[in-house]
């Protein structure tokens, strides 16, 4: 019924590195990019919009950012395993799929 599990796994995989969300702390002082594999895919900073002086505004913001651009991942994580149990029911039973998560 469900196929074989470790080649569902790799094209989850493979289709979580391919879905990418942004976040930003600041008012786009930091801006992150992350996918749905949760792997950090780039960190900018506009250093016009900083206090370079102060290193924990700077420290708190890269954390504010990072900590919102996973919180997105495991968002976008959580849909696209619920699409792939979906997939893997039967047809007609697709409303079972509530039951997973």
């Amino acid at each position: 019924m469900f196929g074989n599990m470790e080649e569902m796994q790799k094209q989850m995989q493979a289709k979580l590195s391919q879905i990418t969300v942004d976040a930003e702390a600041g008012d786009g002082a930091v801006k992150v990019t992350a996918n749905a594999a949760r792997e950090i895919l780039n960190i900018s900073i506009d250093k016009e919009k900083l206090d370079w002086e102060d290193h924990e505004q700077v420290e708190d913001l890269v954390m504010v950012a990072v900590n919102r651009v996973i919180s997105l991942a495991a968002q976008k994580e959580a849909e696209a395993s619920q699409d792939m149990i979906k997939n893997m029911l039967p047809p007609g039973m697709d409303g079972l799929s509530g039951l997973f998560g």
